[in-house]
């Protein structure tokens, strides 16, 4: 090889790794955007606050249009630079991410509209709480699948996948909480349907945040997780009622 194909080699990893380096830095910044969503969502919902409900909503327009930044320069690169396996592999795990972060912010965006109809009913017993509770899990959860991410750790990857289980069994107790307000007062029925979808919805970022770590596995060892982890979401309800 000469030494003119030699730099152009040079000149195209380079270009690569810079580019590569640019969308990284999004999502990193679009994870920062939907923690934040995650907890003002919840917090809203605790605190019977519309307006800040509604800054979340309004907030969210922001998640999407990081995603379709990040998959147009992504496809750009893989166009232009024609990416090796595995640096192929790395663009195709950020496009993957990307999209799970937009679920997880529209799931929370659903949790903010849910709070505009909510405050206008009393209050389930404590069950805001125990949502922010499930919420800040799945959030601190996020925090360490993106860090598995940037460190291309998959120890750290597997935990988070792990930790899953108990944002299911956070979000079965809250059912079983629902089912027995609703029988107990039927006056209680459309607040609990409100809250069982807002868990529920919790409960779906928390699988979304799972899909990003698995990704993470897949990025440093070429493969997913062979075993997938057990759904501990035993519910009959859900498939009646659907998702949101």
């Amino acid at each position: 090889m000469n030494s003119d194909n030699i730099m152009d080699e040079s000149h195209i990893v380079t270009a690569f790794d810079r580019d590569l380096e640019t969308i990284q830095a999004q999502i990193m910044k679009m994870g920062g955007l939907v923690e934040e969503s995650i907890l003002k969502a919840a917090q809203s919902l605790n605190d019977r606050d519309e307006e800040a409900a509604e800054k979340v909503r309004k907030g969210d327009k922001a998640i999407d249009a990081l995603e379709n930044q990040i998959n147009e320069a992504a496809a750009q690169l893989i166009a232009l630079r024609s990416p090796a396996a595995s640096d192929l592999r790395v663009v195709l795990s950020v496009m993957k991410i990307s999209g799970n972060l937009e679920r997880i912010g529209d799931y929370a965006k659903n949790m903010a509209k849910r709070t505009g109809v909510l405050v206008q009913m009393a209050p389930i017993n404590d069950s805001h709480a125990a949502i922010r509770r499930m919420a800040r899990e799945v959030q601190l959860m996020l925090k360490d699948a993106l860090d598995a991410y940037i460190q291309r750790d998959p120890d750290l990857a597997r935990d988070v996948i792990a930790r899953d289980e108990e944002v299911d069994q956070m979000y079965n107790a809250l059912f079983r909480e629902f089912l027995t307000f609703m029988m107990e007062d039927p006056r209680n029925i459309t607040a609990c349907m409100h809250l069982h979808f807002i868990a529920k919805n919790t409960e779906r970022m928390g699988d979304h945040v799972t899909a990003i770590a698995e990704q993470v596995v897949y990025l440093v060892e070429g493969a997913l997780p062979e075993d997938g982890r057990p759904k501990g979401d035993k519910t009959s309800l859900d498939a009646e009622l659907g998702e949101v």
